[in-house]
């Protein structure tokens, strides 16, 4: 097996033996950077002689006796979250030039470790769509078939773990931006509870919904690294006390104990595709066989998810975008007034779906409509919450799809903004829930494209997730 293709538990078990060093590691992922890149367009910057730097820097501390489950390990991160002294765009070219003085609270937490950070990924503008075709630097291609998109909006994260650009990727998701890419690129990627994560230094969309999470190969890695990020930031007002768990101190279960959800919602609706529904209902009848309970429930109000979740994510996202016009940082067009210079900032340094959700929250939220939408909207978000709730009083977790197809080709959607949007039919519940969600490969189609499954369970409970993730990749 090539460096590059190690995950992380195998490429720290390596750098501890002394196999390699995290040298040699990060030239492997830079190779391949630098070999796929230009097809793929995963990642907007490389970090080629700093991360190289601090992989010499990793190997003094492996030499020292002061090695951590990190230490050396080659890492991206979503350009849409902050890092320190390296150029962070968001995929936007309103922030094309724009280089934080400042490390995100998770990011800051996993290069405390020694972790060698490789480069910036591609993504939808701020967290924009569902294919990553929305990005002002060039849409991302699916590494098992260049012609199908990767997902989004962490579209450049799920590609360059898929194809092995890096061993994982911390990325974004606030409604389904982690997991619906990951269901795409075959990788495992979770949204944590909201509050788990901190969200200091992320670039925030909708601030009730935004949560930050990882990408990698596997259920414990991710595990792992969901340790390391989780906790309280005094930072973020909105993480919670609760101490973080050894999660992966107790990834096995007997699934015999477990009594599995399946929500008839996920499997019913009509853009499902065959294989993808077959294929994970394989996979709940494993765990049937393997002694677990399964029982059908129903989230009624799950079909109301989508159109509420277009209008509470455009009204915020509409206040918070309003802090990028070009004055403080980024991109500054010329203009003959305040305003023009404001409005020509905005015209060239957004894309066309940026721009369309402002709009449409600015409208929600405008006068005599705020009760017809956004507060409407809320309302339908709590009675989501209600039947996550009552299902969770007498199952588990839930195992549904991810996403309702496979990745599909590159341009196919992409002016039908509608059809895009729906795609994320089966990850925006949760999402509004404020509960986690985890998607797990667990096979492809007849054509070769991934197929993701995903567990949700109550929230902050985290461990629920890995425990069955990890009974699913050993059933398979």
């Amino acid at each position: 097996m090539k460096l590059n293709e190690l995950t992380i538990q195998q490429a720290y078990d390596g750098l501890k033996a002394g196999d390699f060093t995290s040298v040699a590691l990060t030239q492997a992922c830079l190779d391949r950077i630098q070999k796929r890149n230009k097809t793929l367009n995963a990642f907007i910057s490389v970090c080629g002689e700093s991360a190289l730097r601090e992989a010499k820097e990793a190997d003094a501390m492996i030499a020292a006796g002061k090695q951590q489950p990190l230490t050396g390990i080659p890492f991206a991160v979503k350009d849409a979250i902050c890092t320190k002294d390296v150029r962070s765009t968001g995929a936007g070219k309103i922030l094309d030039t724009y280089v934080p003085p400042f490390d995100a609270t998770v990011v800051a937490r996993i290069r405390a470790q020694g972790a060698v950070l490789i480069g910036k990924n591609n993504c939808d503008t701020f967290g924009h769509g569902a294919s990553n075709e929305n990005s002002m630097y060039g849409p991302v291609s699916n590494p098992h078939d260049e012609t199908k998109v990767a997902g989004g909006s962490s579209g450049g994260s799920a590609a360059a773990v898929a194809d092995h650009q890096c061993l994982f990727s911390i990325a974004e998701d606030t409604g389904g931006s982690i997991r619906f890419p990951a269901a795409l690129c075959g990788i495992v990627g979770l949204r944590p509870s909201y509050g788990r994560n901190s969200r200091y230094g992320i670039m925030p969309m909708a601030s009730s919904l935004d949560t930050v999470g990882p990408m990698a190969k596997t259920v414990g890695d991710i595990a792992l690294l969901a340790e390391i990020m989780a906790g309280q930031d005094p930072k973020d007002l909105t993480t919670v006390p609760d101490s973080v768990p050894a999660y992966r101190d107790k990834l096995k279960m007997d699934v015999s104990d477990l009594t599995v959800g399946v929500p008839k919602e996920y499997f019913e609706v009509d853009a499902m595709d065959a294989e993808t529904k077959a294929m994970v209902e394989s996979k709940i009848a494993a765990l049937e066989d393997a002694g677990a309970t399964i029982v059908p429930v129903s989230l009624p109000h799950t079909k109301y998810a989508i159109p509420t979740y277009y209008i509470i994510v455009p009204s915020e996202d509409s206040s918070n975008m309003g802090r990028l016009d070009g004055m403080r940082y980024g991109v500054q067009e010329q203009g003959n007034s305040l305003k023009e210079v404001y409005a020509n900032s905005r015209e060239h340094g957004f894309p066309a779906e940026v721009k369309r959700r402002i709009m449409i929250g600015t409208y929600a939220l405008s006068s005599g409509y705020y009760d017809a939408y956004y507060r409407k909207a809320q309302k339908v978000r709590t009675l989501i919450m209600q039947d996550f709730q009552k299902v969770f009083a007498e199952v588990d977790v839930l195992i549904t799809p991810t996403a309702p197809y496979p990745a599909w080709d590159i341009g196919e959607k992409v002016h039908d903004p509608l059809a895009m949007y729906l795609a994320d039919m089966l990850v925006g519940p949760a999402a509004l829930a404020g509960i986690p969600g985890l998607s797990v490969p667990v096979g492809t189609t007849k054509a070769g494209l991934p197929i993701g499954l995903q567990i949700m369970a109550p929230r902050l409970a985290e461990m629920q997730l890995f425990q069955v993730g990890h009974a699913i990749e050993s059933l398979q």
